[in-house]
């Protein structure tokens, strides 16, 4: 595969659970949907035609990322819009008085902060798992928090700092036991790993396109067939009346399309690929600064392309600054110059120095060996002096 282009002449780019940079075919498949085929898909003239086509054809490529059926599929506008309508939309549907939502203390603040948003307007009991020191959530602590008003469990597929994967599977049929519906964030797992809606048994689940090659502004929710859900967008009923709007075609064939290489990505073994690469990383960090590199999260059960590690004695934000030759990301948020540990990080028990010591480093699609090589290089350089 020839270098992307936005990669050229800049720092090795290892912040791939940030976003990605948009595939050139991708690029090339929206393009005449911003150009010739302007046509509204609702209309009843010849230039709703192919707008109405292409809008079908990328429904149904992302229904087959996920095993879904294309009915199931619905366009949103971002990620965390989609996380709004499994979750307010589950219940408010619910017309219970009282309802219950149940949630995790690693989830992306687009559950957390819709979760505290229906306690406060809606008076939603709100309920919190713990994680233990890999940060996944048991099973049984799931059980023991359900009760007869829980309308919905929302847990992430995979977390977006540490790369660790959730047993869906069976958090899914602990909730449905129960009664409940299930909502996975999937925004980081689609396309990185294999996902089958059936096999994990969830009822609702988010997919981002800009997490998988695709121009942001292009998500999707998929909502099994018979959920009911409140409407996000009240309006002319497009998106089986969930989020009204004239539909973004260039967008939706964008996600559509991002969808379809993924999956042949998939097919083809890019999975092992990436984690290979990952590993590498890793052991050239652990062979160069021998006792002082950890890692955070789970060795096995993540994400192919995901390294979170701390370096003793170093502050994440200071190694990056000394490496300029790469970009990636830290867990920790700086407010006026003071840095907070990763609420990720905390929650799963790591103390203070450990986690601002924290690296995200994140690998892609055009991630190559001479890139492992000079991010090695330079973080081992950065280290060195601390």
């Amino acid at each position: 595969m020839p270098p992307h282009p936005a990669l050229a002449g800049g720092p090795v780019y290892l912040d791939h659970n940030a976003t990605t940079p948009v595939d050139p075919r991708v690029a090339e498949a929206m393009l005449p949907y911003l150009t010739d085929f302007f046509g509204n898909p609702s209309s009843g003239h010849p230039h709703a035609v192919e707008p109405r086509r292409a809008l079908a054809e990328a429904r149904g490529q992302v229904a087959d990322l996920i095993g879904a059926a294309p009915g199931e599929v619905v366009f949103t506008g971002s990620g965390s819009e989609a996380d709004l309508l499994a979750l307010r939309g589950a219940v408010l549907a619910s017309g219970l008085s009282r309802p219950h939502v149940i949630t995790q203390a690693t989830e992306h603040p687009a559950v957390l902060e819709t979760c505290a948003a229906l306690r406060r307007l809606h008076g939603t009991r709100v309920t919190v798992l713990p994680v233990d020191g890999d940060g996944l959530v048991a099973p049984e602590a799931l059980a023991a928090a359900l009760d007869e008003d829980t309308v919905l469990v929302s847990v992430m597929a995979a977390n977006n700092e540490t790369g660790a994967l959730q047993p869906i599977t069976d958090l899914a049929a602990v909730a449905h036991d129960r009664g409940a519906l299930f909502h996975c964030d999937a925004a980081q797992a689609a396309g990185k790993i294999p996902l089958a809606v059936e096999a994990l048994g969830v009822d609702l689940l988010t997919v981002v396109g800009h997490k998988m090659y695709a121009p942001k502004g292009a998500a999707a929710l998929y909502v099994r067939d018979g959920v009911p859900l409140e409407p996000v967008v009240y309006g002319g009923g497009q998106e089986s009346g969930l989020r009204a709007g004239t539909e973004n075609v260039a967008l939706a064939v964008a996600l559509g399309t991002a969808a379809r290489i993924a999956a042949d990505e998939l097919a083809d073994g890019a999975p092992a690929r990436i984690a290979a690469l990952r590993d590498g990383l890793h052991r050239r960090l652990t062979d160069a600064l021998p006792g002082r590199v950890r890692l955070n999260g789970p060795e096995k059960n993540r994400l192919p392309n995901t390294l979170n590690v701390s370096v003793d004695g170093a502050l994440g934000h200071e190694l990056l600054a000394a490496a300029p030759q790469l970009a990636a990301s830290t867990g920790s948020a700086c407010h006026s110059g003071d840095h907070t540990p990763s609420p990720v990080l905390t929650a799963m028990g790591l103390d203070p120095a450990r986690a601002l010591g924290a690296l995200r480093l994140s690998l892609g699609r055009w991630t190559t060996p001479d890139d492992i090589e000079t991010a090695a290089t330079a973080l081992v350089r950065a280290a060195a002096g601390r």
